[in-house]
């Protein structure tokens, strides 16, 4: 997005306009922490300016066929790709993850914004076998405007996520994007709006005020759902908000997620996998593996194939050919890493590579960056254990038999990700069954995908985003009793 740092840029989207705010703020590469854009800072005036807008555009979008919502969808998908490489370029100044990573969440934006268009013919009802009464009807119905806040480490596929079934449901959308990654959310933004939404279906507030501006919609009882992705402390304020205005709510919260290797896996698959789960987006994942636990038996086999992929990896700005671990987003996320190792390592663990802040040759990279990192030794006593640590730290613990491991990837207030390594078809239904996990991957380090539902239990969330299930979260259920 070139934007020029001395401007501020048209960011809020009301009513169908692009506007500037009162004032703005900055977005920086996070490598070089070089300011690469202004935008606008929005605030409570200008979210209830876009709430009025949704609201009467609800009335106008949710009797749009949905055949046509769905062409609406299918254009903005087909742009998407069509700008693929520009759109990743945007992603990866913002957030600082390597380019490939980038344009490929960008394109499964466009795969998700098919799925949704999909769905959004689909969402039936039913006729119930009449009494002696008459028959009856089960409708379903759009919820009303929604309110769409997405997280700033994966700032295009999660926002696309809420907005494609929001939309395809017929319900009105105001975007809150991360106040670090706005410039690609605005990017998508203007091209879903461009594809035939009338004026006020789709809306976006960029702020560096996210509370002010939530608080004023969320007081409003216009407001009629909820999707946010984030921490567990905000999303649990969010579900306090609803005490004298009770809304649906959907959330995607923190995660702790546990990875079992059993003695019966493909050990060199298994090692690729994890390693390709773990350092994606630097360990700044919500269903990144906090915790791997490797049976016994085969540990000190398993090891050199971890630490062989490990030291595979290079990290640098993400637009430099071979890059495949950028910067963390800021200093805060780096001071948790660097807590979180120190802790293990003083009651014990062993950095068996990496474990301090990676030193780059180039001045010019700034950034928050940090040595992928392997730790052996580790026990559940370790803050590393039961805290997320949203970094590139790979903790490895050695367990003896099922009953164990389950019982101790089950240890934690969290329940979004699991990850199972096995070939044997009677374990993998066992420990499938008996983790309690929103999202199992079973030989496969990325199970996420449009078609199946992606969603936490517990303190990770509820409701679910994608798959068949993911359209429910936007539609009402209305029975209709009929007396002939």
């Amino acid at each position: 997005m070139a934007v020029d740092p001395a401007d501020t840029s048209a960011t809020l989207l009301i009513d169908g306009e692009w506007r500037s705010g009162a004032s703005a703020f900055d977005v920086v590469d996070p490598a070089t922490l070089e300011v690469i854009a202004k935008v606008a800072d929005g605030g409570p005036d200008d979210a209830l300016a876009a709430l009025s807008a949704a609201d009467a555009a609800f009335r106008i979008w949710r009797d749009v066929p949905s055949e046509e919502r769905a062409a609406t969808l299918r254009r903005a998908a087909d742009r998407i790709r069509a700008e693929a490489d520009r759109l990743a370029a945007v992603l990866t100044a913002e957030n600082g993850k390597p380019i490939g990573e980038s344009r490929g969440e960008v394109l499964g934006s466009a795969r998700m914004l098919e799925w949704a268009a999909e769905e959004g013919r689909r969402a039936y009802g039913r006729v119930t076998p009449s009494n002696a009464a008459g028959p009856g009807l089960v409708m379903r119905e759009p919820v009303g405007p929604a309110l769409a806040i997405s997280p700033w480490n994966f700032p295009a596929s999660m926002l696309v996520r809420k907005l494609s079934l929001a939309l395809a449901a017929g319900c009105t959308v105001i975007a809150k994007p991360a106040e670090q990654t706005p410039l690609i959310a605005t990017e998508l933004i203007r091209i879903i709006a461009d594809a035939g939404l009338p004026p006020g279906a789709l809306q976006s507030i960029t702020t560096s005020r996210p509370a002010e501006v939530a608080g004023a919609l969320l007081a409003n009882p216009r407001l009629r759902k909820v999707s946010f992705t984030g921490s567990t402390e905000v999303g649990l304020s969010l579900i306090r908000s609803t005490e004298k205005h009770l809304r649906r709510t959907s959330l995607e919260l923190g995660g702790h997620s546990p990875a079992i290797v059993f003695d019966d896996a493909d050990l060199a698959s298994a090692a690729a996998g994890v390693v390709a789960t773990k350092f994606a987006n630097a360990g700044q994942s919500c269903i990144s593996i906090n915790r791997l636990f490797v049976q016994r038996n085969v540990l000190e086999e398993f090891l050199p194939l971890v630490l062989e992929r490990v030291a595979e990896l290079r990290v640098g700005h993400g637009t430099t050919t071979g890059t495949t671990i950028g910067p963390l987003i800021d200093f805060a996320g780096l001071d948790k890493v660097e807590r979180h190792v120190a802790d293990a390592v003083k009651r014990g663990a062993t950095a068996l590579t990496g474990g301090r802040r990676w030193e780059p040759g180039d001045a010019k990279l700034t950034g928050a960056f940090y040595e992928p990192t392997v730790l052996t030794g580790v026990d559940d006593s370790m803050l590393i254990s039961s805290e997320e640590t949203f970094g590139p730290v790979l903790p490895i613990y050695a367990f003896d038999d099922e009953d164990e491991v389950v019982d101790r990837a089950n240890a934690t207030d969290y329940g979004l990700a699991a990850y199972v390594y096995s070939n044997r078809l009677d374990r993998v239904m066992r420990i499938a069954d008996r983790l309690s996990f929103g999202l199992i991957g079973v030989n496969d380090p990325f199970p996420v995908r449009p078609e199946l539902p992606f969603g936490g239990i517990r303190n990770s969330g509820q409701e679910r985003e994608g798959g068949s299930e993911g359209i429910d979260a936007y539609l009402e259920t209305k029975s209709v009793s009929v007396k002939l």
